[in-house]
Formats: C-alpha cells, sequence, structure tokens
C-alpha cells in the first residue's frame, strides 16, 4: 500500500491509499480523503478483509501513518506481518508504486477535479477499469480479476483432488 496526493481545484490537497494485491495485480482499494490517519488506514484494510481475509503480509514505506501502534496492532491481531521498505527505495514496493504512476498519468493529470467526492468517483471508476478490463503481461495477458478467478478456481480444484484421494 502506498499514498498519492494531488491537488484538486482551488488549491486543496487530496490523499489517496491505494492498496494493491502482489500476486494478482489487483487494486483492493483507492480511499480519498483530504486526510489519512492510521487508524484511517486500518478502517480501509478491515473493509478489504471482511471480503477478502487477511493478508499474510503487509508491504507499506515508513510514513507514520503505516509505522503507527494502531497498524502494527491490527497487523498482530490478524496474523499479519508488515514488510516495511528501506527508506528512499520505491523498487522495494514496485506493484503499488507503477500502479500510482499510472493513475497520475491516466487519470489525475487529465482531470480537473473540484472535490473530495468527485475524486473517489473518478478513482473507483478507474480502479473497476483497471481491475476487469486492463490485460498485465505478467498474468499472461489476463486482466487481475480474471488471473484471480483462474487462480481460485485451479486451488478449488487441487483441494477437490486431495479429498477425493
Amino acid at each position: 500500500m502506498d499514498f498519492l496526493f494531488d491537488d484538486i481545484s482551488r488549491g486543496r490537497r487530496i490523499k489517496v491509499l491505494n492498496i494493491t494485491e502482489e500476486f494478482t495485480r489487483e487494486s483492493l482499494a483507492g480511499h480519498v480523503a483530504r486526510s489519512i490517519t492510521a487508524k484511517g488506514v486500518v478502517a480501509v484494510l478491515e473493509e478489504i478483509v471482511a471480503k477478502r481475509g487477511a493478508p499474510e503480509n503487509v508491504r507499506c514505506d515508513n510514513g507514520p501513518e503505516f509505522i503507527a501502534h494502531a497498524l502494527r496492532r491490527w497487523c498482530e491481531r490478524r496474523g499479519s506481518r508488515t514488510l516495511f521498505i528501506e527508506p528512499g527505495s520505491p523498487w522495494q514496493n514496485a506493484y503499488v508504486e507503477s500502479y500510482n504512476d499510472k493513475q497520475r498519468r491516466e487519470l489525475l493529470n487529465g482531470e480537473v477535479i473540484d472535490s473530495v467526492l468527485e475524486a473517489q468517483i473518478l478513482i473507483n471508476d478507474w480502479r473497476a477499469d483497471y481491475n476487469t478490463y486492463r490485460p498485465h503481461q505478467s498474468l499472461g495477458y489476463l486482466t487481475p480479476v480474471d488471473f484471480a478467478r483462474r487462480w481460485r478456481k485451479e486451488q478449488e480444484v487441487r483441494v477437490s483432488q486431495r479429498v477425493d484421494r
């Protein structure tokens, strides 16, 4: 996970918490606000966990929202490990950094955004397109959603084959 910052009209700034899944390349969250604290990060993670279960690892930089006690406690309760990248080493969090770059170039740089709500709607629409219509070479030219669906089916088959033995 990582933050992306942008200026909207009237000189105001927004903060976007982008969370991606490294294996499937899915965008799991794109939460927009003027300010996002560690508790806000935890709230977004809770929404994801309610749908997908807890992650094995949470990779992020050493920003104050990510090193805060609230996130550490959440990870401990969920059985997730924190994988902090080294300061000044964004390549250690390459998937979300690449995602942020695409979001900035393809969406934010081309829009004049007037409000947090407008930014949230635009980002949600862009995320849906990214997840469902954009094939990735690294996923065998499947979209993140298709890759995840195929992987889950393969896992179900493997489990049923073990049970049948």
